[in-house]
């Protein structure tokens, strides 16, 4: 970055508007869900909403990183802002829910360009002393926008129209162009360099084919044992083993293999992966215990989410500040340690006689534990990598979490519908047709197909008490995560954030020769991973 010519402080407020818009999209469509299908129809085709949003972030997410590495942070951070400010208007206007589907699918285009080139960004701008105050800062919006999402989207769906959760990026998706625009201004790298195409298809295709087995299977005629589900899975396997091999081939890998050599960046990426499947654990089902339990609308419980996000923003801020005084794995497993507790709350001492109140404090613990992960693993990463790597390290932990919660949401959701399922075989007067046709429980949750189903309202009672205890069971497995956690945490070693050693501007342009850059990189302790 040219220092001279840059505004600091728009550039900062540019990159925390993209961040919380494109972190929004993930969740903020959850509790708009059941209006949207109401006046768009489709409802065998909803949870495409959620997955084409996914799908597409994953797999943009290491591309753009790459790109960002080898052309320069602006022009992709405004190429995403644009593309996903051009997908919420196409949302906004859909008419159907296919076409929704497709509109959401640009959005996460723009979404994998954003959220990895922000923290690179902020890599690139600040010392190694004042990057965890800011990682901090940007984790903290990252796991805001994140929980929040459901809050604001019932308050815009209840009291304007569905259409304004996708219409509101607009304005401020903008207002961060304009200041990247006029405020962020990169040297020049006149570095020739190769896009690696091939790598990119074999990626694509691996995680589109992993993401329809997770979603698909044990859906309608995919279940998991089904020649056509396991058919993806391979197909999925077998372009995970071609990308390999190209990576190891090709002269500019979209992902550096050779980084996972280092300790603390496979560890990061590892860490990342498992909270990202109790994140959306976590986001997902306690506003679905609190609908089940107290019989709320999705809009009145999406709010038992604030104390949750208000642990994760305390934690995120300490996080960044904290890591330039201990190391990695001191942080860290204090982080993974209040993650164990929080989950083992929700997983065995919480209860349908449980009050709101208990069950908010045992939030706020998963929130205290999981906010640290949003600024100290991207530090960690960063400062383990040469700087020509910067922007691939930082999209692989928005892939890795990401590709974490597409495989919690999956298993987590059959381990509920199991639980639901095998429980319910005690409610008298239910049909098996009627069983089967409730699935895990969640169209339960809306009055309007109770009254459809011609449930007495005792059965009703019984079956959300059933459902409410299947959710309980999502978290009695959830503690795994963390615990697993705990291994990789020790195997970040003594590692920690060095101040005042080479390679801290990362950016493509900054001063200084390529290969220059990559030795201070390299004769940093830090990047050792010792």
């Amino acid at each position: 970055m040219d220092a001279k010519r840059s505004n600091v402080n728009l550039v900062i407020a540019g990159l925390l508007l993209g961040l919380f818009i494109a972190a929004l999209d993930q969740t903020i469509v959850s509790t708009a869900m059941g209006t949207i299908i109401k006046k768009l129809g489709g409802l065998d085709k909803f949870v495409w909403v959620y997955s084409a949003y996914m799908i597409a972030m994953v797999v943009a997410t290491p591309i753009f990183g790459k790109l960002s590495d080898m052309y320069g942070r602006k022009k992709f951070y405004l190429t995403g802002l644009i593309l996903f400010m051009l997908g919420s208007i196409l949302c906004g206007t859909a008419t159907n829910m296919e076409q929704l589907i497709i509109y959401r699918a640009i959005q996460g285009i723009g979404g994998g360009a954003i959220m990895p080139i922000v923290f690179t960004i902020i890599f690139d701008l600040f010392p190694a002393e004042k990057r965890g105050k800011m990682m901090g800062l940007f984790g903290a919006v990252f796991g805001i926008s994140s929980v929040f999402g459901p809050i604001l989207g019932g308050l815009i769906t209840d009291n304007i129209s569905w259409r304004w959760i996708f219409y509101i990026n607009v304005p401020l998706g903008i207002v961060a162009v304009l200041f990247i625009m006029k405020a962020y201004h990169e040297t020049k790298n006149t570095r020739k360099q190769v896009i690696d195409w091939l790598g990119a298809v074999m990626l694509t295709g691996f995680v589109l084919f992993l993401m329809f087995g997770l979603e698909l299977g044990g859906t309608d005629g995919w279940a998991w044992s089904a020649g056509k589900t396991i058919m993806l899975f391979v197909a999925s396997a077998l372009f995970l083993i071609a990308f390999l091999y190209v990576e190891l081939k090709v002269k500019e890998p979209i992902i550096k293999l050779s980084l996972f050599k280092n300790k603390i960046v496979t560890s990061s990426m590892a860490i990342s992966l498992l909270y990202g499947g109790v994140m959306i654990a976590a986001a997902s089902y306690i506003p679905l215990f609190i609908q089940g339990v107290f019989h709320k609308t999705a809009t009145q419980t999406s709010t038992v989410m604030i104390p949750m996000m208000l642990g994760v923003v305390l934690s995120s801020q300490v996080g960044g500040r904290v890591v330039s005084k201990f190391r990695y794995r001191d942080v860290m497993i204090v982080s993974a340690l209040m993650l164990i507790i929080g989950t083992s709350l929700l997983g065995f001492a919480m209860t349908n006689d449980s009050s709101r109140l208990i069950i908010s404090l045992f939030t706020v613990v998963v929130g205290l534990g999981m906010g640290v992960s949003f600024s100290l693993l991207n530090i960690s990463t960063l400062n383990a990598v040469p700087p020509q790597y910067k922007g691939t390290s930082s999209s692989l932990i928005t892939f890795f979490r990401t590709i974490g919660s597409a495989l919690g949401i999956a298993v987590f959701g059959a381990i509920q519908k199991s639980s639901f399922q095998s429980s319910i075989s005690e409610v008298p007067n239910l049909s098996p047709q009627l069983a089967e046709k409730i699935k895990g429980g969640q169209a339960l949750l809306d009055p309007d197909i109770q009254k459809q189903m011609g449930l007495p309202a005792d059965v009703v009672n019984q079956l959300l008490g059933h459902f409410a205890d299947s959710v309980i069971a999502i978290f009695q497995w959830a503690v795994i995560l963390p615990a697993v956690a705990v291994i990789f945490v020790l195997l970040m070693g003594r590692a920690r954030l060095e101040l005042n050693k080479g390679g801290q501007q990362g950016a493509p342009g900054a001063p200084g020769k390529p290969g220059q850059q990559g030795e201070a990189a390299k004769s940093n302790p830090s990047y050792q991973g010792r």
